[in-house]
């Protein structure tokens, strides 16, 4: 399929989590995913280990069975003080942005099992498992791929969200689709053509607020 026309900065400050704008009823051509998937598979990997593990849930019985368990997550997850909604309530400027964030997520919960393709990117590891201490090189050889399978859906017409709240029922999820247990998940992304016409750059805190010179 024919990219998209976005310049590498557009690309990049225009792909967004998408959730209420995802197309539930469109397929979405496994072979689509697979050439966004390609692509992920140029991210850079720690010592090149390569360690990646990709999971596409294209079934609907599947995607309804992790959609379950996505939805007692996000349950869940409303219900906290964490949760989106609810951070920076007593700050006029950002309140709202969080209150619609909060929204989108409260309407993906009850409908992740109907998005077209699912994606989780998962770590293949040894034995003994997670190690303990620092993991940053572990998982910083999966997440760029993930990202990188993100911005090469979005130049394809395709929308996907970030999301790991099914972390928490993870053994669940890894029962539901017969992973290892030498395979841990690092995310879930729905994957679906997007209504609307495009995305423009988020609001974001100014940079000079959290940048830091030569020290702090």
């Amino acid at each position: 399929m024919a990219t998209l026309p976005l310049i590498p900065d557009e690309l990049l400050t225009t792909t967004r989590s998408v959730r209420k704008r995802l197309d539930l009823t469109r397929p979405v051509p496994l072979e689509l995913v697979r050439e966004c998937l390609q692509i992920a598979l140029q991210a850079p990997s720690g010592s090149n280990r390569q360690s990646w593990q990709w999971i596409v849930i294209a079934d609907a019985e599947r995607r309804a069975a992790v959609g379950d368990v996505y939805r007692r997550a996000v349950e869940g997850y409303l219900a906290s003080s964490g949760s989106a909604a609810r951070l920076f309530g007593d700050d006029p400027q950002r309140a709202p942005v969080q209150q619609r964030v909060g929204d989108s997520v409260a309407w993906l919960g009850p409908r992740m099992g109907q998005v077209p393709v699912l994606v989780i990117p998962c770590l293949q590891l040894g034995r003994s498992g997670l190690p303990d201490g620092n993991q940053a090189g572990l998982w910083g050889s999966l997440l760029p791929a993930a990202w990188s399978y993100m911005l090469a859906a979005r130049a394809r017409g395709l929308g996907t969200a970030w999301t790991t709240l099914h972390l928490a029922y993870e053994d669940e999820v890894a029962q539901l689709l017969g992973l290892p247990a030498t395979v841990r998940q690092a995310a879930l992304i729905p994957t679906a053509y997007y209504t609307g016409e495009t995305f423009r750059p988020a609001a974001r805190q100014p940079l000079d607020e959290v940048l830091h010179v030569d020290g702090w």
